[in-house]
């Protein structure tokens, strides 16, 4: 079995699981996985204030996952790799059977 570097494992925690602590960003993913967008556009389809989408791009583009553009006087915001989505859903479907395997555990009487 091949071990990580501990050094490797704390940059990826420190880079992509922080970045990706939190719901709302991972939603931002997912949305800009659609098409890039500007950060009005992204607050206006998820529903959120803008200066929360603003915060959680900020993150996003520290962390690497997202790129950005200048658009006329606006900035455009798109994924740097979309491998990031083939991540997230591997990640929901590991949660899933876990969670059923949970559910079964608790289903034997």
């Amino acid at each position: 079995m091949t071990h990580l570097p501990l050094e490797e494992l704390t940059v990826l925690h420190a880079a992509i699981c922080q970045a990706l602590s939190d719901p709302k960003r991972i939603l931002i993913l997912y949305t800009l996985d659609e098409c890039p967008r500007h950060v009005n556009d992204l607050a206006s389809d998820l529903g959120l204030p803008q200066p929360t989408v603003s915060h959680h791009l900020r993150v996003l583009r520290q962390q690497a996952l997202v790129l950005t553009e200048r658009d006329g006087n606006g900035t455009l915001y798109r994924l740097a790799d979309s491998r990031i989505i083939d991540v997230l859903e591997t990640m929901r479907l590991v949660m899933f059977d876990a969670l059923k395997r949970k559910t079964a555990v608790f289903n034997i009487t």
